[in-house]
């Protein structure tokens, strides 16, 4: 079986041969965390890890990408938001609005949740879901949103 490990090291001798220096240095980037992971919790990382790995490092491009936006440095926001892309592809596709929308409907309903005091519990049930998937600040508001109707 192909870890998600083995896919980015795969691209990375790819993006070699093909001499793309910007996927390249990307690529390492992910590897590198993933290794920094691995050496200081002394585990080997397993798939869902590297996605929420990936995960975070996309996050942090998104934040960094409006920040420069904010503080009108355009040029860092593109190198941001292509370093985002590059790591979206090794991302799982993208839950719409309206699957996340079912999922936390479901999650509500099979955990009787309800206010606002249901919201962890609710987030603990659909993180591992929708990890990768989906931004959790969009998850986190459609559930506060959906547990103040119910």
């Amino acid at each position: 079986m192909n870890t998600l490990k083995d896919t980015l090291t795969e691209a990375m001798k790819d993006a070699m041969r093909a001499k793309e220096k910007f996927r390249l240095g990307v690529i390492r980037m992910a590897l590198a965390e993933i290794k920094r992971v691995e050496v200081d919790e002394r585990i080997d990382v397993d798939d869902a890890r590297c996605l929420a790995i990936i995960d975070k490092m996309s996050k942090q491009r998104r934040d960094a990408a409006k920040q420069f936006t904010d503080g009108g440095r355009q040029d860092l926001a593109d190198i941001e938001l292509a370093e985002l892309e590059l790591l979206k592809e090794f991302l799982p596709a993208q839950l719409s609005e309206i699957d996340i929308i079912t999922l936390v409907d479901q999650v509500i309903a099979a955990t009787a949740a309800s206010g606002p005091q249901g919201m962890g519990v609710v987030m603990g049930q659909l993180k591992p879901q929708v990890q990768g998937r989906a931004d959790m600040q969009v998850v986190s508001n459609l559930v506060r949103s959906r547990l103040v109707k119910s």
